[in-house]
């Protein structure tokens, strides 16, 4: 722990010895010359030796003063540089990202690094909910969302259709349709209910097959049953988006269709807030991120 004299002191006799004049350092500091004087006397107190000699219209430093002075003007000069530096940088901007919390982990995570290289004056916020956050109340910038709906003071852009096919671990040597009786089919719920959901029931009476006789894994939230698909514990009827790099890497495989879609994807924002250049920069990758995927998912 380090136990120094009061800055006040320290700042003072630098002053002081800089310009050899209690009078000088005081207009410097904007104080009196007597507190001058009381703050050097302090400082001389604390180290039981005298800074300077005191002689008719001028002062003179000691051997004391000589060695503490240029450690304390090189420290000020230090400091002085450093916040003059930090002065001269813009803040960090910061902009949240309202996701689900399976796009957040799937695609947007494994982003990040990426786009931070692009743009390394701007951090990222990741908000992975579900739940449907208030952009109009500044709970974040943009959201990706799913699913048309009335967007009033928001202005909500296309980005994709996702499609959903049957994947697993290649080491469950899922080939054919017919192989699908005998593996257990991960399925989560949907946060809200609708005909048009992607799921197994769905999936299996698009290919014309039976839907009672297959075992089931049931998770509340799609993250699961991603993680439940990669750990090799049955088949998922997963987006092709968020686990495109599973599949790239070999670590998934989705050999057949049909590939049935999803709901619409959009990239919503607050239309009653100027967007600002770090939220335009955010914008701007994400769209030319997803709206490639849109094609490539198609």
């Amino acid at each position: 722990m380090r136990r120094l004299p009061p800055l006040a002191s320290l700042r003072a006799f630098e002053a002081a010895a800089r310009h050899l004049s209690f009078k000088r350092a005081a207009s410097e500091l904007l104080v009196t010359p007597t507190a001058i004087s009381h703050q050097v006397k302090l400082l001389e107190e604390t180290i039981r030796r005298p800074l300077f000699e005191r002689r008719p219209r001028q002062i003179v430093m000691t051997d004391a003063a000589r060695v503490l002075y240029p450690v304390l003007r090189d420290g000020f000069d230090a400091f002085a540089r450093a916040l003059n530096e930090l002065a001269k940088r813009p803040p960090r901007e910061v902009v949240t990202i309202s996701a689900t919390r399976a796009f957040t982990a799937k695609w947007l995570v494994p982003r990040v690094a990426a786009f931070q290289k692009r743009q390394p004056d701007i951090d990222l916020r990741l908000l992975a909910a579900d739940e449907v956050v208030d952009l109009r109340a500044g709970a974040a910038d943009i959201a990706i969302r799913y699913g048309r709906q009335r967007l009033a003071g928001l202005h909500a852009e296309p980005l994709m259709v996702e499609r959903y096919a049957p994947v697993a671990h290649p080491s469950l040597g899922l080939r054919r349709r017919a192989d699908l009786a005998r593996f257990r089919l991960i399925h989560f719920e949907w946060h809200r209910a609708a005909p048009d959901n992607p799921t197994w029931q769905r999936w299996l009476k698009t290919a014309g097959l039976r839907s009672s006789d297959h075992a089931g894994l049931h998770f509340t939230d799609e993250s699961n049953a991603v993680q439940a698909t990669v750990a090799g514990h049955g088949v998922g009827l997963l987006s092709l988006t968020l686990v495109a790099d599973d599949i790239a890497s070999g670590a998934l495989v989705s050999p057949f269709g049909p590939r049935i879609p999803g709901k619409p994807c959009y990239l919503v924002h607050s239309s009653e807030r100027a967007m600002s250049t770090a939220v335009s920069a955010v914008r701007a990758w994400l769209l030319s991120e997803l709206r490639p995927s849109r094609r490539a998912a198609g």
